[in-house]
């Protein structure tokens, strides 16, 4: 009975018969570049292929130094290096040591003249890109129903707001059939009048992704009404619907985010506002408090009675200023006369009276002279006590020598 081989045996058999022919250690490949992949290792892996077979291939970090280009879809490339077995999936791969370009793929070729000839015409031009809502309630998405970028959307659409309404057109993305199906899930949403339309699937080779590579789509992205977000494939994958759509997410899932306004941020902007909007408000009532307050102090002073009690107050002010004044002057004036009293008295005659003299009148008149009066006229004696009616009997002049 033959011997009984392990898997792990025969595959290594495999590669070490892969190994020790010589013209698979070395050899150079041309053929077209698809299914790109940078990996975050830095490994390249990809397909090349030609009208009637393809190969799967790798360029590992550590070989990449002498690649001077970036390596994409479509392009017609010769590679060096060696085919060997990858034992634990059992399959073989061309090795890579050396990427050069022979030319332009078929593909990548219609992509470049495609894109170049509509940018042309405008029609990627920011003046025509129509802004993204910004809290969209009703979004169209033109996609396969069946794959997993309607299933990414529709899960962070219920993460990020339950209350959006999604619209499915339920598009053909790949093959024959894709182009007129998106074309017609473009224009039927557009009629619906949506928010915004999402249009895209999940990544693929370039051929997969071609039919958004297609001009007739790239026009009907560009007439729609509504606002359009390309999400096609990869974050790497770049088509033509996202050069000529509103805007380019670099997948299904960050299509979403960009269109799906987040409910819980929403109602905690809304309470930013509002608490802005009081503090402000309170601001200002406060603000035109403290004017009316001081308009109504100013009125106050400016109120008539406030003023008649005011001059009263200083008309009351002047009458004690005035009675104090006219006191001081009456006293002043008081004291003046006492002295000018006191003077007076002192001049008297009636003081002179006490001391024994006696005033003599004739005919209510002094009597100075004895010219003044005749023998048997009537003088009268003023003493202290009374009055003495006499009788001129004679007159003499008196001695002035003496």
């Amino acid at each position: 009975m033959a011997g009984i081989y392990t898997v792990s045996q025969i595959n290594s058999y495999i590669k070490h018969l892969f190994e020790e022919d010589f013209a698979l250690s070395n050899i150079s490949i041309k053929g077209e570049v698809s299914n790109c992949k940078y990996h975050s290792s830095g490994h390249i892996y990809f397909t090349l292929k030609d009208g009637g077979a393809c190969l799967a291939a790798v360029m590992f970090a550590g070989s990449r130094s002498g690649l001077s280009f970036t390596l994409k879809e479509g392009q017609q490339v010769v590679v060096s290096g060696s085919i060997s077995v990858y034992e634990r999936d059992g399959k073989y791969q061309m090795y890579a040591k050396k990427i050069t370009l022979d030319g332009d793929g078929d593909l990548y070729r219609r992509f470049e003249e495609l894109k170049n000839s509509l940018k042309e015409m405008g029609m990627f031009e920011k003046e025509y890109k129509k802004p993204i809502p910004r809290y969209a309630m009703k979004i169209g998405i033109v996609t396969a129903a069946t794959g997993a970028a309607v299933q990414d959307i529709i899960n962070i659409s219920s993460r990020r707001n339950p209350y959006v309404k999604l619209y499915l057109y339920s598009a053909i993305v790949q093959g024959e059939q894709a182009v007129p199906s998106i074309i017609s899930g473009l224009n039927c949403l557009d009629d619906m009048g949506m928010d915004v339309i999402i249009v895209g699937r999940g990544g693929g080779s370039i051929e997969d992704l071609w039919a958004f590579n297609d001009e007739n789509v790239a026009r009907a992205i560009f007439s729609c009404k509504t606002p359009v977000i390309s999400a096609v494939g990869h974050e790497t994958d770049t088509t033509i619907a996202d050069y000529v759509a509103d805007m380019r997410a670099p997948t299904p899932s960050a299509a979403a985010e960009l269109a799906v306004f987040d409910y819980r941020q929403y109602i905690e902007d809304i309470e930013n506002l509002r608490y802005s909007l009081e503090k402000l408000m309170y601001g200002k009532l406060d603000m035109y408090k403290r004017r009316l307050e001081n308009f109504a102090l100013r009125l106050e002073n400016k109120n008539p009675v406030r003023q008649l009690h005011d001059k009263k107050q200083l008309l009351e002010a002047m009458e004690e200023k005035l009675k104090q004044k006219i006191n001081i002057r009456v006293q002043t004036e008081r004291m003046k006369l006492t002295v000018m009293a006191e003077r007076l008295n002192s001049k008297s005659p009636l003081l002179r009276l006490d001391k024994g003299y006696a005033y003599v009148s004739a005919g209510g008149a002094p009597l100075k002279s004895i010219n003044q009066v005749k023998t048997g006229d009537t003088v009268q004696i003023h003493l202290k006590d009374g009055l003495v009616d006499t009788k001129v009997i004679s007159t003499s002049a008196e001695n002035n020598n003496i």
